[in-house]
């Protein structure tokens, strides 16, 4: 077999450049071929431990519905927000949605539970990058803390008073990691101002938001 002559020169550029390129490709071959085998079970995995920490912060028998079907997108000023209803027949008993704080290392990612009257079912740490032994006594596995948060509202504490002692308020900071425990104080409290500012829209009734969807809201529940 006559090979051209750039293949033929192992010392070449060219030979070198085609042996490269070959080696990428199959590279990214490889790479295409896993994220197709593993994406689906990921995808079942992520939404298994997403029902587990719904399941944490409303409780089940506040509703008969699946959480995680249809899911409402809530248009906030950082973009849409999925949240998550709890239906007793047609009426929302509560939501959940995803609240985010500025701690010391980094985003703190907690998910909420909210009942139709504003006040908190319960609040979980989905992910964060807090120092271990000091920060990390914000996950329920770790320490009651965030379990004080249960039955709270924007009435109880007073707004003024919803923060960590340290700044005035009512809820504990842990000793050499304040940061930590105000980020996730001032994420919930601004997760309960936002269900204030639309609780209309969020406590409708199934009926009401099946109608609102054949006048101007698509079927996942975005109201435009």
């Amino acid at each position: 077999m006559n090979l051209p002559l750039f293949m033929r020169d192992r010392d070449g550029i060219g030979y070198q450049a085609t042996l490269l390129g070959a080696f990428t490709l199959a590279a990214a071959a490889l790479l295409v071929t896993g994220d197709l085998v593993t994406r689906g079970p990921i995808a079942e995995r992520e939404a298994e431990d997403l029902r587990a920490s719904l399941t944490e912060v409303i409780p089940a028998a506040l509703h008969d519905n699946d959480l995680l079907a249809n899911p409402m997108r809530l248009p906030v000023a950082d973009g849409p927000l999925t949240v998550y209803r709890a239906l007793a027949g047609l009426d929302v008993a509560g939501v959940a949605f995803e609240v985010v704080g500025q701690g010391y290392a980094g985003p703190i990612r907690v998910l909420l539970g909210i009942d139709a009257d504003g006040r908190v079912l319960g609040a979980r740490v989905l992910a964060h990058a807090e120092t271990p032994g000091l920060g990390d006594k914000i996950e329920v596995a770790r320490d009651d803390w965030i379990l004080d948060f249960d039955g709270r509202s924007l009435a109880d504490p007073a707004p003024a008073r919803w923060a960590v002692k340290k700044d005035g308020g009512v809820f504990d900071q842990f000793s050499g990691a304040t940061i930590t425990p105000r980020a996730v104080v001032d994420a919930i409290k601004g997760g309960l101002e936002t269900f204030a500012a639309h609780r209309d829209a969020l406590t409708a009734s199934a009926v009401l938001q099946t109608q609102t969807d054949q006048q101007g809201t698509d079927a996942r529940g975005t109201v435009r």
